[in-house]
């Protein structure tokens, strides 16, 4: 039974074959290209801009009955795999069906939060007009409420992507993921820290609104606050009666591997959704902004900004489903309101594109990627004078047409 649930689950493409990349220049190995840096021109940058621009309008006027099937078949095996692990761990005191269960609803969870509710609440749905894909009224199965999430993620973050001092997903508020972030004592823990925010990743999602940090220093009031804890508590508290309380006892003398059996659900999706979005921002090669460089920033620039400070997973198109296609996070991040479905099939061109400018197209196997994050954070867990190099920027953007 569990094997033929997954059977549904729908490959990228028509053929079931990802699109081939065009070849690229020689990569070093943090997926940046060799030699000196990259100087884009303003002329460049605008004419990115342009091809990128085309692009969408390409994509946004095949928008129909394809992607609507697509979104109704995942929504159709995620409920069918949450119905077969809540099921299975009826039977608990069989061990087979116990592992059976959570692996099923582990997989509903993780199709929930990553393919349905992350891209939904992008508003990549909203074009059908239909409420249970509209992103101002979905919820998801996680303890943080939609409407924080979507001012933590789709405003903050897509907006001030990688920018040192707005985007605050670069640490999260507790870690140090970039050098430009100012060490001190508190970081030589980023590799217990790391490891515990992976571990509740759910959690630390729900209370990444709250700018702890700040809260901490003083700069934020309980009237800033409470608005907040309100949310939570009627959010994460649906959560856990549900998880934790209605459907264990609903098992009865079961109560307790069934408990666990959520818990477990939890836990991995959990750890696969940090996985992913962490090797979609944080391995090596990955480029940070300031402020200043930012500033009144052009359509082209943002586009360069986003590709720069973003990286791909490569894999299997099953894989793919089951990152929510945030394995293309470049994508992702230049058309984050377009249905994720389609970054396989814009991919081979925003590569094409990047060979042909000399841009670094940020790609790699998801060992490589998670391995690269880890050893960034625990490389920065350490006073700079340990590792004191910093690294130069790949590309350079000439903000401003220059005089002739």
């Amino acid at each position: 039974m569990f094997g033929l649930s997954l059977s549904f689950l729908p490959f990228l493409g028509r053929s079931g074959r990802e699109p081939q990349p065009a070849p690229l220049p020689a990569l070093r190995p943090d997926g940046h290209m060799s030699g000196e840096p990259v100087v884009l021109t303003h002329e460049q940058v605008e004419e990115i801009g342009r091809e990128l621009d085309a692009l969408r309008d390409r994509m946004v006027a095949e928008l129909g009955a394809e992607d609507r099937e697509y979104i109704y078949r995942i929504v159709k095996t995620q409920r069918g795999l949450e119905v077969v692990g809540r099921g299975l761990l009826f039977l608990g005191f069989f061990p087979p069906a116990w592992l059976g269960g959570v692996a099923a609803l582990s997989l509903s969870k993780i199709l929930d939060n990553m393919e349905i509710g992350h891209n939904v609440m992008h508003g990549q749905y909203d074009w059908m007009r239909e409420p249970d894909f509209n992103s101002r009224v979905f919820e998801w199965d996680t303890v943080c409420p939609a409407d924080q999430w979507k001012h933590s993620h789709n405003y903050m973050h897509h907006t001030y992507t990688n920018i040192l001092g707005r985007d605050r997903d670069i640490g999260y508020g507790i870690l140090r993921m970039d050098q430009g972030q100012k060490w001190n004592p508190y970081y030589l823990g980023n590799p217990v820290w790391a490891f515990a925010l992976m571990m509740l990743f759910e959690w630390g999602v729900m209370l990444h609104d709250l700018e702890a940090e700040n809260v901490v220093q003083g700069k934020r009031r309980w009237s800033d606050v409470k608005p907040l804890v309100k949310g939570w508590w009627r959010k994460a508290g649906r959560q856990v009666l549900k998880d934790y309380v209605v459907f264990p006892a609903l098992t009865g003398p079961l109560f307790v591997p069934t408990l666990l059996g959520n818990v477990t659900a939890n836990l991995v999706r959990n750890v696969w959704a940090y996985s992913i979005i962490f090797c979609g921002h944080f391995p090596s090669g990955v480029q940070t902004f300031t402020e200043d460089e930012t500033a009144d920033e052009t359509r082209g620039e943002w586009y360069v900004r986003q590709m720069l400070g973003s990286a791909n997973i490569s894999g299997s198109p099953l894989f793919h489903v089951l990152s929510g296609n945030l394995s293309h996070q470049i994508e992702h991040h230049l058309f984050p309101d377009l249905p994720a479905y389609r970054y396989p099939r814009m991919a081979p061109e925003v590569r094409e594109l990047c060979a042909r400018h000399g841009l670094p197209y940020n790609t790699g196997g998801l060992t490589k990627q998670v391995s690269s994050v880890w050893g960034k954070i625990f490389e920065l867990a350490l006073p700079d004078f340990v590792f004191p190099s910093k690294p130069t920027p790949d590309v350079i953007v000439e903000r401003r047409k220059t005089a002739a």
